[in-house]
């Protein structure tokens, strides 16, 4: 039976095993979404295309799933453009299905016409562009797999207009075959058997464990390396959870606005097992002066980045669960207690735990924290970007693997609403917060009417500073207190949740932050909480840009060495 293209199009998702796609219909897309009714589907229909994309992420996120999301040609295309770069620093699979003029119409400025496989070059893992129905099938087969495999990433798809409405034959492939696409190489087990070597014989090693040992499914494996050599394990932002946040061998998150004693650990540390990061400039700081004293183990799938920020003593290019299966029966049993002792001293010096004690003054963190023995760390946290997100990553103790969402490359601020429509989609099963500023919620507010035609469950916290934090912090430490165009005048957020459907609560007083916690989780539906916290409030320990880790500028604006 022959098929139109838009039929050959859902006819292939469901092959993938796609339930759900988000996105926003229109004219070049039209028999795409008409051919939708005849197809199992869900369609969620945002209100704008960067959340589309934003929600297939997060639904890619906290499923393992390729995100799928559709728009329009054009405005519609381009729209998607932050929420693709998102997914492709953050190495997210995602599929993005556009709409492009017919195919004689291309390169004539037709209405609506944008040129998007050559805007998204640089952030996506692929493109095509399809002006044959007879290339449909296979091009969407070969989408799925390049998008799922070696490191995961973003595809799009745009589909000629005519191509939507043409008939073939539906033959979806059983097998892709790309030359040069080698999506998993060998194990190297010569280099396992090194690294093995070198970590028996040191004695103060560190892993820092990034997004890629959570990509790969490998955090019982790396807990399982952590407890058996008594090695401590700091995280990327993106691989936090990978070791439960109590555990006392996790040092938390290490970087700019990490923990005093990941960072310091890092600084003194005689071995470094690096394993799925891709160091982050926000990660090492001053690459120069980086674990000055540490042989560098640097473990992770793509080639590209072995040596691009930092050069390790041994490289090893594989797949972070199958270099730790192979690793752990090599690593020998040790207690390394003078090393943790040590470590366990920084933890105590840090003052982590000042901001929860101060009375008086809405302080985040203590609303953050409030937060994590609410949901007892088992919550689904989907976070924005600025303060908001550090102090969620500081004071939110992640328990299981994959607890937190949020944009660490690109730093996406109006990330954190539609992903977590995306991410409380793909895990009805599990409670799903929103940690978001009030900068950061205002670029895509108008996602709460999706996330009530939706009837999810979200529990939103504005953490309310009237500023964008983040910026107002680096004016206020390297600017002079010049506080220029980052001062906000803001709705009254729980009000405009109202107006929107969703339960809105205002909170101005530490005395009355757990009881609004335990009305919003009592609530059946959406809450919206506006926590209007302390306005200069800020994130320590930071590190200043093209800094040594071991510079963190401290509460007390004192540098700790």
């Amino acid at each position: 039976m022959k098929r139109t293209g838009a039929e050959i199009l859902w006819e292939a998702l469901l092959a993938e095993g796609v339930e759900v796609v988000f996105g926003i219909c229109g004219g070049a897309v039209i028999h795409i979404t008409d051919a939708l009714t005849r197809y199992p589907i869900r369609f969620v229909l945002t209100r704008h295309e960067q959340a589309a994309a934003h929600a297939a992420d997060g639904f890619a996120r906290a499923t393992g799933k390729v995100g799928v999301c559709l728009a329009t040609s054009g405005p519609g295309a381009t729209n998607l453009v932050t929420g693709i770069a998102t997914a492709y620093m953050d190495s997210v699979p995602l599929l993005a299905i556009t709409g492009q003029v017919p195919s004689p119409m291309i390169g004539t400025d037709a209405f609506q016409e944008t040129d998007i496989t050559g805007i998204t070059l640089p952030i996506t893992k692929h493109n095509y562009l399809v002006t044959d129905v007879g290339d449909l099938a296979r091009t969407l087969r070969e989408a799925f797999h390049l998008a799922r495999t070696g490191r995961p990433g973003p595809v799009l798809v745009d589909i000629a207009k005519d191509v939507q409405m043409a008939e073939a034959e539906f033959r979806y492939p059983e097998e892709v075959e790309l030359r040069g696409y080698v999506p998993a190489r060998p194990l190297p087990v010569d280099a396992v058997e090194r690294a093995a070597e070198l970590l028996n014989a040191a004695e103060r090693p560190l892993i820092l464990a990034g997004h890629g040992v959570l990509i790969a499914g490998a955090h019982a494996e790396l807990l399982a390396l952590a407890e058996k050599g008594h090695i401590p394990v700091a995280t990327t932002l993106l691989g936090m959870g990978v070791i439960p946040g109590t555990h006392p061998l996790s040092l938390g998150m290490a970087g700019m606005h990490g923990t005093l004693q990941a960072n310091r650990a890092i600084q003194a540390c005689d071995l470094l097992l690096a394993v799925g990061t891709r160091f982050d400039d926000r990660v090492i700081g001053d690459p120069r002066s980086f674990a000055p004293n540490a042989t560098v183990i640097h473990v992770d799938i793509d080639p590209a980045e072995i040596g691009k920020n930092i050069v390790p003593d041994l490289a090893v290019v594989a797949d972070a669960r199958a270099f730790l299966e192979a690793l752990l029966p090599l690593v020998e049993p040790r207690r390394r207690d003078g090393w943790l002792e040590e470590i366990e001293a920084w933890r105590r010096d840090a003052g982590w735990d000042a901001p929860l004690a101060e009375e008086g003054r809405l302080l985040p963190q203590y609303v953050i924290h409030e937060i994590w023995r609410a949901t007892e760390g088992k919550a689904l946290v989907v976070s924005d970007v600025g303060q908001n997100q550090m102090w969620e990553a500081q004071y939110y103790l992640h328990e299981l693997p994959g607890s937190l969402i949020t944009s660490g490359g690109l730093g996406t601020m109006g990330f954190a609403l539609p992903a977590a429509i995306g991410a409380c989609i793909g895990r009805p099963d599990r409670p799903v917060w929103v940690i978001v500023g009030d900068g950061g919620i205002q670029m895509t507010i108008q996602e709460l009417a999706t996330v009530v035609q939706e009837r999810l469950p979200l529990k939103i916290a504005v953490i309310n500073n009237g500023y964008l934090g983040m910026v107002r912090q680096w004016q206020e430490l390297f600017f002079d207190r010049n506080y220029s165009v980052t001062r906000l005048h803001n709705p009254d957020f729980a009000r405009l949740a109202e107006a929107y459907g969703v339960r809105g609560l205002r909170v101005e007083r530490r005395g009355d932050v757990r009881a609004a916690i335990v009305a919003a989780l009592e609530t059946a539906g959406p809450v919206l909480i506006d926590f209007r916290v302390e306005p200069e409030a800020n994130v320590f320990p930071m590190v200043a840009p093209g800094r040594a880790l071991s510079e963190m500028l401290l509460p007390e604006r004192k540098e700790a060495g």
